[in-house]
């Protein structure tokens, strides 16, 4: 979290919380959605100014009940999820490979699942802030579990991982990572918000 946000975040502590406007597209793309398409559910414009997006991974957090935000400075924007809150890329880095999120930060995995409609998800853990207090403004920032939607760009990459065994909706069995073999297992796309706490589209609470 950026030093002049959570000095903003002193200044001015009650600017009202902004819904619908912000979302995170299935490619981990930042898109802003305007009035028209909030009404015509429409998935909105791609943020293509680098800046902004910059901005946006350096701040995004959650908090305890599970949805996320961009902390524009005082206010915060929460964000509606396409599917996760997070979205994995498998990059090629000296060490062979790495797993990176939308937000440019490195995940460990521990193990992927895959659903009825040919997803992949990467669980594991990476460096993830979350507010601890909205009234006293409280930030935490540590290691944690999350679970990352793979990129539809690196299937055919995982697929080569893989060892899989048929399952009833779905595929399990298991995939090499830098010579490790990692559980992949089924889930059912619907259990994805429950199981792993987080909320696709954040309300008012």
């Amino acid at each position: 979290m950026d030093e002049q946000v959570l000095r903003s975040l002193i200044k001015w502590p009650n600017v009202p919380d902004c819904f619908g406007w912000l979302a995170l597209d299935r490619r981990g793309q930042w898109c802003m959605v305007d009035e028209f398409a909030q009404q015509n559910q429409l998935p909105g414009q791609i943020i293509q100014h680098a800046a902004l997006n910059e901005c946006i991974r350096r701040n995004y957090a959650s908090d305890s009940f599970g949805r996320f935000f961009f902390q524009n400075g005082p206010q915060r924007v929460f964000i509606t999820l396409a599917v996760t809150p997070w979205v994995a890329r498998i990059i090629p880095s000296e060490s062979g490979s790495q797993i990176v999120t939308q937000c440019h930060k490195t995940m460990e995995p521990s193990a992927a699942l895959s659903d009825e409609q040919g997803n992949i998800y990467i669980l594991g853990s990476t460096i993830e802030t979350i507010c601890t207090d909205f009234d006293h403004q409280q930030f935490e920032t540590a290691e944690r579990s999350i679970v990352a939607l793979l990129h539809d760009h690196d299937l055919d990459l995982f697929s080569e991982l893989a060892k899989p065994r048929e399952e009833v909706c779905s595929f399990g069995g298991s995939w090499n990572w830098h010579g490790e073999r990692l559980p992949l297992d089924p889930i059912h796309s619907d259990e994805l918000s429950k199981k792993f706490g987080f909320i696709q589209h954040p309300q008012p609470i």
